[in-house]
């Protein structure tokens, strides 16, 4: 009965969880799904791996349908012995995306109880936390992997405070087994912005042990998260290994190119660009809107009513009403510093007054980490707006530079609030009524000051966004104008909102301390508008209208015209699709293309299309094999362009031109005939090519075809009189491609920047290349002994735990 008591709160909140998260997405139980812009994306990219693997039962680990060929590694490969993601598909039984919803909920419910919060309170919390606007507006446009990352950051988190709380075996289970699922998760962006936080985490709990002596608890601490995170990271070994491997050939990695693509002189090695990596910067100011929703615009795509001035100016301008009402849905009334803004990154005004409430009365110092996470998160995401701090990190900190869209590093504070605020209303009740009331009236005088604040400073803005000169041209003054009335109105208006809602909670806490409401009842009707000021604002932008037939998920493009037409030709040729370029997967769900759509491309492949492709250097379209182009004509009608010029699969060449660096080989690729010359890095590849320097007649007079094709598996055949120079329109990717004639391995080495090719011998020959990455089978390997540490860790935890209960029972 006791231990069904002591369970009971903690069953009741998990079936709440589930049921509020079925209750939000309840067109799942229609057996609908959201339509993520991400995720439709990713279903174009990995269409050729998942048919592969559906008919032959194995996993390619690469695919030729994007980028002209790239490893499936960041694209949902399976890999063996993977029990975490076992574990992950356990915790994660419900439909899409309230399985994201649910994890939100469970793993900051279970830091909310390390940090002694009682269920109710935790429940609501926990809520609070799942409901922070961009932690849905991240599962409406589908960045899965960045939501689920971010699920297991309190799991992570409690698992650290519980070890340095001395409860070792508990808090070590707990950290190596969370730590294992964060990893799973595969968005490294999000991890490596919870380990900035555990830092801070590590360095307040070093200073307690250091001031109070405890060297030993110290040691025992670090060694038991030593031992988890290493367990941790081996049992995801496989996928790391092999992510880690990509990152170098990606754009991710550092670039071998001395110039821009305009001739300037490049500044930075890394391929990715101050600009890029600082593109996604949260304006100063616009930090409000974490508190105030609309306070900057909200959206570039805002729902604005038929009482707003823009339905007025379209009304005026002659549209029809229903035209008008129409028009006015999606409206890009955001004007902060951001490009693009799906919704506000509001984290609620309820949960910033309880958090301010926090600061006020709750004695555990454990508030000033919570808080100074909060405050690092918020500095780091301006970015460029604030070049002091994010220059240091990008020139300094390891790894930082690796990472866009800065602004990001936000999840950390929409993590920490949420802590504080719950720390904030459970200490409340515990205090005495006085204190309660300095409390109370000193929180809120510093929330509605801001508000007023705010108000009065309304008058200091010029409420202009980025992209009104081009409405300007477009529409005219009078459209910009309807605009920036809207932008103030929403200022306004969510201001007074924000208000609103501090003074009904306030309000709850009065009569509470006036005893007109009992605790409890004080509890929920806190709690309930907390939610209800998240949920409100949530649903502006993820809703049932979101939601579509699975059909319409599982195959998100259909098929054109111009698809049907290219698919007639059955043979093994690429495509581009010009107003995609290399930012869409539309073409590689029916086709393999040269474009694509993912956040680490490769690398060589992206400056080909830079600092040629774009340039209209045709020999490129040659080189990767493209037979058709699909263009658009001025009525934007589609339309497929045959390349009578297209190299076909594989090609001998006469000549090799030998440079000694990258800058070298791109030049030469401004003009230069494929079909003729290779161009070799001799300073780099020499080994692969040992031969090259070595003048001698190629026989160009003989024959090379496909004639089978898999993804992972290729196979030529040819027929020279003497050694010939086969060029192959695949990409080069040195680790895990393996050339074989005759059944023999043989080298193969890069030329044209980002082809390969190999010296065949005169005769009739078997030519191979088969996809044999290394780095799976040594992942696996090391997945499978981590995983074997971490059942016996975990068998040991339960039986040594199970006998302390015993002896303590006597």
């Amino acid at each position: 009965m006791k231990i069904i008591n002591k369970f009971y709160p903690h069953a009741l909140a998990i079936f709440g969880f589930v049921v509020v998260s079925l209750l939000y997405f309840y067109p799942v139980l229609q057996g609908k799904q959201i339509f993520q812009s991400d995720i439709v994306q990713y279903t174009g990219m990995a269409k050729e791996q998942n048919d592969f693997r559906a008919t032959d039962h194995v996993e390619p680990y690469w695919t030729n349908s994007a980028f002209g060929g790239m490893p499936t590694y960041q694209l949902g490969a399976k890999y063996p012995h993977d029990y975490i993601g076992a574990i992950d598909d356990a915790l994660r039984f419900l439909p899409r995306p309230a399985d994201y919803l649910f994890l939100y909920f469970l793993g900051f419910y279970g830091l909310l109880l390390v940090l002694r919060i009682d269920p109710l309170k935790a429940f609501f919390g926990a809520i609070a936390f799942g409901f922070s606007t961009y932690l849905i507006i991240i599962l409406g446009v589908g960045h899965n992997a960045k939501a689920h990352a971010i699920a297991y950051m309190p799991m992570v988190i409690a698992g650290f405070i519980l070890v340095f709380q001395r409860k070792y075996v508990l808090g070590g289970l707990l950290t190596l087994f969370a730590t294992a699922l964060e990893i799973n998760a595969n968005h490294f962006q999000m991890t490596y912005y919870l380990l900035i936080f555990l830092l801070i985490l590590s360095g307040y709990f070093i200073y307690l042990d250091l001031k109070a002596k405890e060297y030993n608890a110290l040691f025992k601490s670090f060694g038991i998260l030593s031992v988890a995170g290493i367990l941790a990271i081996g049992a995801n070994a496989t996928n790391l290994m092999a992510t880690a491997e990509y990152a170098d050939f990606s754009t991710r990695g550092k670039s071998e190119l001395s110039f821009n693509p305009d001739g300037s002189k490049s500044t930075s090695s890394s391929a990715m660009t101050y600009d890029y990596i600082t593109e996604y910067s949260y304006g100063i100011a616009e930090s409000f809107n974490l508190i105030v929703p609309r306070l900057f615009g909200g959206s570039n795509h805002e729902a604005l009513g038929t009482d707003s001035s823009m339905y007025e100016f379209m009304i005026g301008q002659g549209v029809p009403e229903g035209q008008a009402a129409d028009f006015v849905t999606g409206m890009p009334t955001y004007w902060g510093d951001q490009p693009i803004v799906a919704a506000p990154a509001y984290i609620g005004i309820v949960v910033f007054f309880l958090g301010i409430l926090a600061l006020f009365i709750d004695e555990r110092k454990i508030k000033y980490v919570f808080l100074s996470g909060a405050i690092a998160a918020l500095i780091l995401s301006w970015g460029k707006n604030f070049p002091i701090i994010t220059d240091f990190f990008i020139d300094h900190v390891p790894m930082y530079n690796k990472f866009r869209a800065v602004s990001s590093i936000q999840v950390i504070l929409e993590l920490c609030f949420p802590v504080l605020a719950i720390m904030g209303l459970q200490t409340f009740f515990k205090l005495e009524k006085e204190i309660q009331w300095k409390a109370l009236w000193q929180s809120a005088a510093v929330v509605f000051g801001l508000i007023l604040a705010l108000f009065f400073s309304k008058s200091m803005f010029s409420f202009s966004g980025a992209n009104d000169a081009y409405y300007l041209e477009s529409y005219g003054p009078g459209f910009v104008d309807a605009l920036k009335a809207d932008r103030m109105t929403l200022y306004s208006a969510d201001l007074l909102r924000s208000g609103f809602f501090i003074v009904l909670v306030a309000g709850v806490l009065w009569l509470f301390i006036k005893n007109r409401i009992a605790q409890n009842a004080a509890i929920i009707l806190v709690g309930l508008f907390m939610v209800s000021d998240l949920f409100l604002v949530d649903k502006k932008y993820v809703s049932a209208k979101d939601f579509v037939s699975g059909r319409d998920v599982e195959a998100p493009f259909q098929e054109t015209a111009v698809d049907a037409e290219i698919l007639k030709d059955t043979g093994h040729y690429r495509v581009f699709e010009v107003n995609g370029n290399l930012s869409s997967a539309r073409a590689s769900y029916f086709h393999k293309s040269i474009g694509g759509y993912h956040a680490a491309k490769p690398r060589r492949v992206q400056q080909l299309f830079d600092y040629q492709i774009s340039k209209n250097n045709l020999e490129m379209l040659n080189m990767l094999n493209v037979k058709y182009v699909i263009q658009t004509d001025k009525e934007g009608k589609e339309f497929p362009t045959i390349n009578p010029d297209a190299n076909g699969n594989a090609w001998f060449v006469s000549d090799v031109k030998l440079v000694n660096k990258a800058d070298d080989e791109m030049r030469m690729l401004d003009k230069f005939d494929s079909k003729k010359i290779a161009i070799f890095n001799i300073n780099r590849y020499r080994s692969k090519f040992k031969n090259a320097q070595l003048k001698k007649n190629l026989d160009t007079t003989g024959t090379i075809q496909l004639n089978v094709y898999k993804p992972n598996y290729l196979k030529y055949t040819s027929a020279t009189k003497n050694e010939a120079l086969a060029v192959f329109s695949e990409i080069y990717y040195e680790n895990g491609w393996n050339a074989y004639i005759d059944g023999e391995k043989t080298d193969h080495f890069p030329v044209d920047y980002v082809l390969r090719a190999l010296i065949v011998p005169g005769g009739e020959h078997t030519i191979e290349f088969k996809f044999e990455p290394e780095v799976i089978k040594t992942g696996s390997t090391i997945t499978f002994i981590s995983s074997v540490g971490m059942l016996l860790l975990l068998i040991g935890g339960i039986y040594y735990e199970r006998k302390k209960g015993l002896k303590s029972e006597v």
